[in-house]
């Protein structure tokens, strides 16, 4: 089982004032689990992001809350800022060692693919992340997908082919494929992808296209040369 260490400290800031911890390099927190009362907290952005970095999210973390009270949690969720990407929450799911756990893991993928290299194939990925369920000491920070093993078009990596230990039940159809590669394009498919298509916009339902009344000209028309405009109505 994968490990890391984290520490964390009380937090007692609520709403907008957890704006002020931010600008500190602090990730408001919170942690909770079944049979426990949830807890705010505070965690360095610097350390928390090394640690994604480094173990990914499907770990089982050591938190040390103020220096003394530690936990084995999971990271449930994090809510990153849409525009500058930093870690603006973070929730801890506090584990039990002894029941099993839910979880998504990363595939990653290793090796390559002589389908690929040799044969200019394309790879095709279906399959991120896999959910699974085992204690947490059996927990894995990710599979690896060996994509060396696709030779050829024909050959392709299941879900059954994967090396994952006996002790991880997956949930999800052994026979899902994960990887495969598929042949490059020909000439004629390049040459179809790069003609412009140019459709009628009336053709198409919800357009209709504007009638002229009579003595108007319709837009983007010229109106015939020597003919003279309507008379204008006399008013009564």
């Amino acid at each position: 089982m994968d490990k890391v260490k984290l520490s964390a400290v009380s937090r007692i800031e609520k709403g907008n004032k957890v704006n002020s911890g931010r600008k500190k390099g602090l990730v408001p927190a919170v942690i909770y689990g079944k049979g426990i009362k949830t807890e705010m907290l505070w965690v360095k952005a610097m350390e928390l992001e090394k640690l994604l970095a480094k173990s990914g999210e499907s770990v089982i973390i050591e938190l040390s809350i103020d220096g003394k009270n530690i936990r084995n949690v999971l990271i449930h969720e994090i809510q990153k800022d849409p525009v500058r990407g930093t870690l603006q929450h973070i929730d801890f799911y506090q584990v039990r060692m002894t029941e099993k756990i839910e979880a998504e893991v990363e595939l990653v993928l290793i090796g390559e693919s002589p389908a690929v290299k040799e044969l200019a194939g394309i790879l095709v990925r279906s399959v991120d992340k896999l959910k699974i369920k085992c204690l947490p000491a059996d927990l894995p920070s990710h599979i690896d997908v060996d994509v060396s093993k696709i030779k050829t078009f024909e050959d392709h990596i299941c879900v059954k082919d994967l090396n994952i230990s006996d002790k991880v039940e997956i949930e999800i159809d052994p026979e899902t494929v994960v990887a495969l590669a598929t042949p490059p394009r020909s000439e004629e498919e390049l040459s179809a992808l790069e003609e412009k298509v140019e459709e009628d916009v009336t053709k198409v339902e919800g357009v209709v296209k504007e009638v002229p009344v009579e003595g108007e000209v319709a837009e983007g028309e010229k109106k015939p040369e020597g003919e003279a405009p309507a008379p204008e109505k006399k008013k009564e």
